[in-house]
């Protein structure tokens, strides 16, 4: 029996997966901080150590689970945007035939996990996890595309993605160099 319906579930497994990788070594950093500076010992006398590390590993978790959540929202609506911009397909077929590509986060949620020690090789998994996932988009959508669709999908995704990527990246740069300016040096 085959239903539709069986891969739906694992955006939410992968977006939960990232975000338990991500949670996992980012507490790691976050307790040798805290540890460093000496605000632990400080900490130690309200909570309990298995609870500072509950605590922080929760608040993480729901942190990158809004970071996530926020970017499959994004990229759903890009996708469909440009379906709506390039496709001749006006009943919604191409929908259906990418949903399967959530097998494939699926699967580098699960090498995240693994890789939970290095920051590097989780931003490099979910990185390779999307550039596959592009790949099996536009390869999958292109039999409902022209030629000039298909230019047309791709480089609407790549100039919408960029723009968003370096917009944050610059606005985090001049937060950074605002707070750097404000200092009392």
């Amino acid at each position: 029996m085959k239903n539709a319906y069986f891969t739906s579930y694992f955006p939410l497994i992968s977006i939960l997966m990232f975000s338990l990788a991500l949670s996992v070594r980012t507490e790691i950093e976050l307790l040798s901080i805290l540890k460093n500076a000496g605000v632990y010992d400080g900490m130690m006398e309200f909570f309990s150590d298995t609870g500072i590390k509950l605590s922080l590993l929760a608040l993480l978790m729901v942190v990158f689970f809004m970071v996530f959540a926020a970017l499959k929202l994004i990229a759903d609506t890009i996708n469909e945007v440009s379906l709506l911009f390039f496709s001749v397909d006006h009943d919604g077929e191409s929908l259906k035939v990418i949903r399967k590509g959530s097998v494939i986060y699926f699967a580098g949620g699960i090498a995240a996990l693994v890789s939970f020690f290095s920051f590097i090789g989780i931003g490099a998994i979910f990185l390779l996890a999307t550039m596959i996932y592009f790949i099996y988009f536009v390869y999958k959508i292109s039999p409902k595309l022209t030629m000039a669709g298909l230019i047309g999908t791709v480089f609407f995704q790549t100039i919408l993605w960029s723009t968003l990527v370096l917009g944050v990246v610059y606005l985090a740069v001049k937060v950074y160099n605002s707070l750097l300016a404000s200092l009392p040096i």
